[in-house]
This record gives C-alpha cells, structure tokens and sequence, in this order.
C-alpha cells in the first residue's frame, strides 16, 4: 500500500512539475517563518533565560500559564479582548455585507468606481498614520471635538476618556476595513446566476425582493465561510492599533491579551510568561473556530472542513 501510494505521488510530480514548482516558495516559506519558529513556543513551559537556550532552561510545565490564570490581568485583558472582537463581529461584520449588496445595485458604472476606490483607500493607509489621524483628530483641537462642540457638547480629549476607547476603535476599524472587505462579497455576487432575477422579475418581485430571495441566498455561502473565519480569530483583535491608541487611562477597556503579552515579553523581558499568555490565546482562537465549523456543519451544511 505505502509503495503504491509512493508511485502515485511520483507519477502526479512528473505529471505537474510546473505546479509543484509554483508552491515550492509557499512551502518554504510556510516551513521556515510559520512551522520552525514553534519550536521558540516551548519556552512557555520553561524559565527561560538567553544564557542556557531554549534546550538549556529548566523545564517548569504549567507554572507560566497558572501564574497568568491567577494574575489580576486576567479577567481584564479577557473581558476586554471579548467585547472588542464581540463588537467588531455585530457591527463590523455585517457592514461589508450590506455595503456590497448596495453597491451591486448602482447601475451608474462610474459612480460605482468612484465609491469603490474612495472606500477601498483606507486599507492601504499605514496603521500608523491611521493612528496618528485619529489621535488628532480626537484632541482637544480636532475635528471630532469640533462637531461636538457645534452639538451642544464640551472639548475633552476623547482618547483619554475609557468611555470613548471602545466606540473610537470600533468605529475607526469599520471605515479601515468595511470597503476592502467588500470585495470578496462583491466577488460571490458576480457568481449569481443573473437568470434568477430575470425569472424573480417576471414572477413581479421588486428590488427589495430580489436582494431577499435571490442576493442573500446567493451570499450565504460565502457569509458562512467569512463567519467562520472571523470566529476563529476572536482573540486576535488587532493588537498593533491597540497599543498606537490606548494609555494607561484607557488600560481598563483597552488592554487586550496581545497588548498585554506585547508589554510582558517585548518590555518587561518575560518571554517564558508572555509565550504562555500566546498560546493560552492560541488554543481559545482553535477551539474557536472548531466550535464555529461544527455549528456551521450541523445547521448549514457547509463549512471549512
């Protein structure tokens, strides 16, 4: 049996050269940044220190990841780091969604480019400079203050009210994303059989009716899989504009797990902590994802795997 299965791997190699070819560097690179880097993950179950080396450090288990379940951090970095991707997922998720099936309805082609690229803009706009557009914008003298003010309300610094952190950061990630994101839905509506309008057209639908009956069907698919997707990166909230906006004022709202292992490993040095703190995150992200694909399976038919 092995042997046979040997013969058909090469027989498909000497078949599909080219294509073995065009993925050796995704391969290559998926071994060395992605599956060899692993090995670092080790120090999490050990005291790790630069002097003995990852083989060298004394092997401790579980003492990293206990450490951190008893920490005064982690009830806050885990609320926080839910209600940021929970809020991302309802309001986020749904915008690029409507956003498409709106656009797919503009019949003037040239408006409907001019929409595409100004809301596709953002996505290629530095996170850094999106960050410094909205730490400005939200001083005392920006533009947000402005409109607050010509609405009856006082000038504060919105970034250094935790009350503000959470609607800045939501609202400012749906104007980053919402139009890249679109693309992929706009992509699943092209697929759309264009005789199941003409056939909902004739049976007197209107254009509300046809979005209903045929679009939403047509997008559920690729709803599902997106779905999916964005469940299993639950934990992963953006960390790098997390640590560009928030303060030790906003830390009550703001600090999320991966700011926090940003600060313990990369500031404080706890490298053997920090790695424990990744893959706690990890394995909730896995599990995640598993949970979402098998929910999907059960009451959609579809899923990743």
């Amino acid at each position: 049996m092995k042997k046979n299965y040997i013969h058909i791997i090469k027989s498909d190699f000497k078949r599909n050269k080219v294509l073995y070819l065009i993925i050796l560097p995704v391969l290559i690179y998926f071994i060395l940044f992605r599956y060899l880097p692993m090995y670092g993950a080790t120090i999490a179950f050990k005291d790790f220190t630069p002097m003995k080396g990852i083989a060298g450090s004394e092997f401790v288990g579980f003492k990293h990841f206990l450490k951190f379940f008893k920490s005064f951090y982690f009830f806050r970095v885990l609320k926080n780091t839910f209600t940021l991707s929970f809020l991302q997922i309802l309001f986020g998720f749904p915008i690029p969604i409507i956003f498409a099936i709106l656009l797919n309805e503009v019949s003037n082609k040239y408006f409907k480019k001019v929409v595409q690229t100004v809301t596709y803009l953002p996505h290629f706009i530095s996170l850094v400079v999106i960050a410094g557009m909205i730490t400005q914008f939200s001083s005392q003298n920006g533009i947000f203050n402005d409109l607050l003010v010509y609405f009856g309300g006082t000038r504060e610094s919105l970034l250094q009210n935790p009350d503000n952190f959470r609607f800045i950061y939501i609202a400012s990630d749906i104007w980053q994303k919402a139009g890249w994101e679109s693309i992929i839905y706009l992509a699943a509506l092209m697929g759309i059989d264009s005789s199941l309008y003409e056939a909902a057209g004739i049976d007197g639908a209107n254009r509300f009716k046809k979005i209903l009956h045929v679009t939403l069907p047509g997008l559920t698919p690729t709803i599902i899989i997106m779905l999916i997707i964005r469940i299993g990166r639950v934990m992963e909230v953006g960390f790098e504009k997390i640590i560009l906006l928030y303060n030790p004022a906003t830390y009550e709202v703001a600090d999320v797990i991966s700011s926090y292992v940003y600060r313990v490993g990369l500031i404080d040095l706890n490298w053997s902590y920090s790695s424990a703190v990744g893959i706690f995150n990890a394995i909730i992200n896995l599990s995640f994802l598993f949970m979402a694909n098998k929910i999907s399976r059960r009451y959609t038919g579809g899923g990743l795997w």
